[in-house]
């Protein structure tokens, strides 16, 4: 069929009346970008920008994906139960309600989470209520036009309990694909509300009680900022820390209800520069101590401290070299991991405490599912601190154990701490963004054929190729390097977005020192790929 035929074909066939206005509208070029393929389901689910056609975040193509994890799910299990979960994002709900309809009507029992909260309530829930599977819309900290679908695997569907609750990989997101290609047109897939059972408060109070018990419960005098980032996590995290003894919280104002529009940031990840802008005067007009951040589905949390006279916020490495050491030093035996492109301190921290350290691919995929996990993070922000109730990084836990260390120990000293003990280890990212994926790939073609032979004045004396498997990894993209001077440096090509990255490490004699040598190493990165 030529376009006009397919377009037509699929307006015929799709549900929602607002996307088939919004095509019937369209000309061949805009119609063009809408069908150049079907949406891909892989291991991170579904993402896409949202509006009308194949290749776009829609009732229609949300609709039969969920066909497809349907006739999945009923081919290994009997009467199957998923929950579904969704965030605040344009269309969450809707999305959510057609996901839930939909399995309902293939005969799989669901649980339908309230509209507008956390990830992580999902991945808990799935543990919690031993269901099956667990599906999440979101799109985490993605542009205000995007949408996503999350599946979590667990109960029958997986073999391991360690297992339960974590983000499904292959080959399970390839045979949910094929079942997808199978699906009939979204308009033909039965609908219903036969098997749908609201969720309630149970759950969210639950994983509530969960989380506070973490830290315990007793008066804390400490003042905390917090910003839930335009996104759903700030209504929870306040309670969570409000039920643990903070009196002191300092929501941002303009940040903490729900905007799909995330109107005070140009973009919504706490990872970004300017993004805990507001933050941090919200913060030095009140006087706080600290900063606690959420990304909008509140899996990712950032965190910044006042160090001589101004805010300076931690790398997400250094956070989990917070997190990594508590947790640890109280542990009695256990496996701690993060992934292949984030700080090595964790090893040292495993070693020191007689624990087992895993170094996995990057993702929560595979973090979380390491078993006898007690902690697990990786450097984009994200910390999984509770792996026996969710086996998934989580923004809420994470910043109640943060808050907790501020308020027992204090930040800058704890950081102080892991620098005597273990070395100045800084991290520092360095982002080549592209016009198109293909050309960070061809980036990262052109650095293996001509790869520096020193860095920072220091010969380089490792060139590993990831791709083959490193330290028994499974392949993936990039190159790992060190140097003669211990600096560890991996470039690999984003799995989602048109852009080259790399992540610098550097031990030093001092923080200060260990910095200034990681900042000349990104300088000297960024000439070699101009």
């Amino acid at each position: 069929m030529d376009l006009r035929q397919r377009a037509s074909e699929w307006i015929a066939h799709d549900p929602d009346p607002i996307t088939r206005q919004e095509l019937s509208e369209l000309d061949d070029a805009a119609l063009a970008e809408r069908f150049a393929g079907p949406l891909t389901f892989g291991t991170a689910g579904l993402r896409g920008r949202i509006g009308g056609g194949e290749s776009l975040m829609n009732i229609a193509t949300v609709t039969r994906a969920t066909a497809g994890l349907a006739a999945w799910l009923n081919s290994r299990i009997d009467a199957p139960h998923v929950v579904v979960g969704c965030d605040a994002r344009h269309r969450s709900a809707d999305f959510a309600q057609a996901t839930a309809e939909t399995l309902s009507g293939a005969g799989v029992r669901v649980t339908l989470l309230p509209a507008a909260e956390p990830t992580p309530l999902t991945s808990f829930a799935v543990r919690h209520l031993n269901a099956d599977a667990g599906v999440m819309v979101t799109a985490s900290h993605n542009p205000a036009q995007d949408n996503g679908y999350k599946v979590y695997l667990g109960g029958r569907a997986v073999e391991h309990d360690h297992e339960r609750g974590v983000q499904l990989i292959s080959p399970a997101d390839k045979e949910i694909a094929e079942r997808i290609a199978e699906a009939a047109p979204a308009d033909q897939i039965v609908r219903t509300t036969d098997n749908v059972t609201p969720a309630g408060e149970s759950v969210r109070q639950a994983y509530l009680e969960r989380a506070v018990s973490l830290i315990g419960q007793r008066e804390r005098d400490i003042k905390i900022v917090i910003t839930a980032m335009h996104g759903v996590g700030g209504a929870m995290l306040s309670e969570a820390l409000a039920n643990a003894g903070f009196a002191n919280v300092i929501p941002v104002a303009q940040q903490q209800e729900p905007d799909p529009d995330f109107p005070t940031v140009a973009f919504p990840n706490p990872e970004e520069d300017g993004a805990l802008d507001l933050a941090m005067e919200t913060a030095e007009a009140e006087g706080a101590e600290l900063i606690l951040a959420l990304d909008p589905d509140a899996d990712r949390c950032s965190v910044a401290i006042k160090t001589d006279g101004k805010w300076t916020q931690l790398s997400g490495d250094m956070v989990g070299g917070l997190l990594g050491e508590d947790m640890s030093s109280a542990a009695e035996g256990g496996t701690v991991a993060c992934s292949v492109v984030s700080s090595q301190l964790l090893r040292a921290i495993a070693k020191r405490h007689g624990l087992t350290f895993r170094q996995t691919l990057t993702g929560f995929k595979w973090i979380g599912r390491q078993e006898g996990l007690i902690f697990g993070f990786e450097e984009a922000l994200g910390y999984c601190t509770d792996p026996v109730a969710v086996r998934d990084k989580d923004g809420i836990t994470a910043c109640l154990r943060v808050a907790d260390l501020a308020d027992r120990v204090g930040i800058a000293s704890a950081i102080d701490a892991l620098g005597t003990a273990y070395g100045y280890y800084v991290t520092v990212p360095l982002t080549l963004r592209m016009s198109d994926i293909s050309l960070a790939v061809k980036a990262l073609e052109g650095f293996v054929a001509h790869p520096p032979r020193e860095l920072g004045g220091s010969q380089v004396v490792e060139f590993s190729d990831l791709g083959s498997g490193y330290e028994g990894l499974p392949p993936t993209p990039g190159r790992l390097l060190h140097t003669a001077a211990g600096d560890r440096i991996v470039v690999r090509p984003s799995g989602t977005e048109p852009k080259l990255k790399c992540y610098i490490e550097v031990q030093g004699d001092s923080y200060e020192q260990a910095r200034e040598r990681a900042n000349a190493l990104k300088q000297e990165l960024a000439e070699h790929f101009a």
